[in-house]
């Protein structure tokens, strides 16, 4: 049991890992680095297919191709490979451990199916250039897994008998809104992100030097099925639409501070959820403190992919209260 637990926090690790690289390699604008699946021009690697990337070059020396670029593609699926591997072993382990295990073999099952369709999302969002709705959904499903191991790991641990806990039946819905609104925000910024309109406002607190701008086109904003940069009808995504997304996500990132902001006062006054209370206060204030300078400073490539991460620490970090709430 013990190196099982051990497989499940490596593979927690690592998702963390393939996360951030992920964003990193789609706010790098890496995406469509090689432009087949799984390989590289059908190649094992980047050298291997540096014919092609420079016959490539040749044709659009501005394009989506370059050597630097394929390389980032490449090292993300060979970390997300290894990652599937490690997940195919934790789903075997738990059929063949059922008896030793602390719940049902069907939770590392899921998340094999998960990391399947996961796989597949992969392959589409390089094979249908990079549409909106689909890359958002890949991202969706790398926190989906980052969430679901999480729970597995948190389920299989050894727990201390000795700690403290207060009766917290009344925390289980707000930790479970919690957990909702920190999804629908990832969702959002994974929109934004997607459709270039991170900085479809470039001032804050106000927006275009509104606080609710004149012009925005809700309609065309959240047509999910449409190509990267259009509308459903093939006309170019207008600033309006742009400014739509980034605007809802400002208000909905306002609701989780508050709400969020709220429980994490709420924790902080409950005997033994007080490490909680600062996990979970900080790491918002950081995730917020991160999206506020992504905007003042134009959305640099470090801050902007530390705001990715964020986002992954502190639905983590609801996870697992969420996880403590519930246990006996």
């Amino acid at each position: 049991m013990k190196a099982y637990r051990t497989l499940i926090l490596a593979a927690l690790i690592l998702t963390f890992g393939v996360v951030s690289l992920g964003a990193y390699v789609r706010l790098s604008d890496a995406g469509l680095g090689c432009p087949d699946w799984p390989g590289c021009y059908g190649k094992i690697t980047p050298k291997h297919a540096a014919e092609h990337i420079e016959a490539e070059l040749a044709v659009s020396p501005d394009g989506p191709v370059s050597h630097a670029k394929a390389w980032k593609e490449m090292v993300h699926r060979y970390f997300a490979g290894t990652l599937g591997l490690m997940i195919l072993a934790i789903a075997a382990l738990g059929w063949k451990l059922r008896r030793e295990a602390a719940g049902s073999p069907w939770l590392p099952t899921i998340l094999l199916g998960l990391l399947v369709f996961q796989a597949l999302l992969g392959m589409w969002t390089v094979t249908l250039l990079l549409k909106p709705y689909v890359v958002t959904a890949h991202l969706l499903g790398g926190m989906a897994t980052l969430s679901l191991l999480l729970w597995l790991w948190l389920r299989e641990r050894k727990h201390s008998s000795q700690a403290y806990y207060a009766r917290v039946e009344h925390l289980r819905r707000p930790a479970t809104l919690a957990l909702l609104l920190v999804g629908a925000q990832i969702a959002l910024g994974g929109w934004v992100s997607t459709n270039y309109a991170a900085l479809a406002c470039t001032d804050f607190p106000l927006c275009q030097g509104q606080w609710i701008p004149a012009d925005m086109d809700f309609e065309h904003a959240f047509t999910l099925h449409r190509e990267l940069g259009e509308t459903a009808t093939g006309e170019l995504l207008t600033m309006a639409s742009l400014t739509a997304i980034h605007w809802v996500h400002r208000v909905m990132a306002l609701i989780v501070f508050l709400y969020v902001g709220w429980l994490a006062i709420r924790l902080l006054r409950t005997p033994g959820y007080v490490c909680f209370g600062m996990a979970v206060g900080g790491l918002l204030g950081v995730q917020v403190t991160l999206g506020i300078s992504n905007v003042l400073f134009s959305l640099p490539l470090g801050l902007a992919v530390a705001h990715n991460a964020g986002a992954a620490f502190l639905l983590a970090s609801v996870v697992w209260l969420n996880h403590r709430v519930r246990r006996p």
